[in-house]
């Protein structure tokens, strides 16, 4: 839900830069249709823990981190927590197909995201082919992460899981030689479907084989990516 007062106006027709090298084709795609006519992309901010969006509310935008990190996540009957993604600087979310949100969206840690109008996006897709297309591959590529990630819950051990998910932050997190995780070990254990004990024993596991090595907490330096991959083959 929108809780705070937008922090820049509605601008129209503004390239906005590719914040991450490695989602260069998903930032332009959305930066195309954020310059089309009619279609106006805001900034807003939200700060640690915030909730961008609830489970059942109308989808009324379509978000694009800018700074920060996002996660989406669905609680079970019996209180439990599934993180369905984590979106990261260059990442679009709330591309719900339905008529409402079938998860909850909260900022990791103090984020900004880019807003457009969902309406105003269906009407430039009715009359503009590029933007039809490019929602198209965004969505698209929505439901490959949905099937990436079912696989990896229903047919990974605990080391795999853990495993895919250092290598999918490797490829996704801004590159400097460490990777800082935004996200807890509670959540990556809720994105995995592991508990919290589970996820901090595998990553000592890696530790004290040499895979990586801790900076901190959520600083990790990978020493054998090769390793990894073949726990994720």
């Amino acid at each position: 839900m929108l809780t705070q007062t937008i922090t820049a106006p509605a601008v129209q027709a503004k390239v906005f830069p590719a914040p991450r090298a490695q989602n260069v084709p998903v930032v332009d795609q959305f930066s195309v249709i954020a310059t089309c006519a009619g279609v106006i992309a805001s900034e807003f901010s939200y700060r640690k823990d915030e909730e961008i969006y609830g489970e059942g509310e109308a989808p009324e935008y379509v978000y694009q981190v800018i700074r920060g990190a996002v996660r989406t996540y669905k609680l079970l009957n019996d209180g439990r927590r599934q993180v369905g993604a984590f979106h990261l600087p260059g990442d679009v979310f709330g591309l719900d197909a339905g008529s409402t949100h079938r998860l909850t969206a909260e900022a990791i840690a103090d984020t900004t995201v880019r807003l457009v109008k969902r309406r105003s996006l269906e009407a430039a897709a009715g009359s503009n082919v590029q933007v039809a297309h490019n929602l198209w591959t965004m969505t698209a590529s929505d439901l490959r992460h949905a099937e990436d990630h079912m696989l990896l819950l229903g047919r990974k051990t605990a080391m795999e899981k853990v495993a895919t998910f250092l290598l999918e932050m490797d490829r996704r997190l801004v590159k400097t030689g460490m990777m800082a995780l935004p996200m807890c070990r509670r959540d990556i254990g809720d994105y995995l479907g592991l508990t919290l004990e589970t996820v901090s024993r595998a990553l000592s596991q890696l530790s004290d084989q040499g895979v990586l090595v801790f900076s901190s907490a959520r600083q990790i330096v990978l020493r054998n990516r090769q390793r990894l991959a073949d726990m994720d083959a």
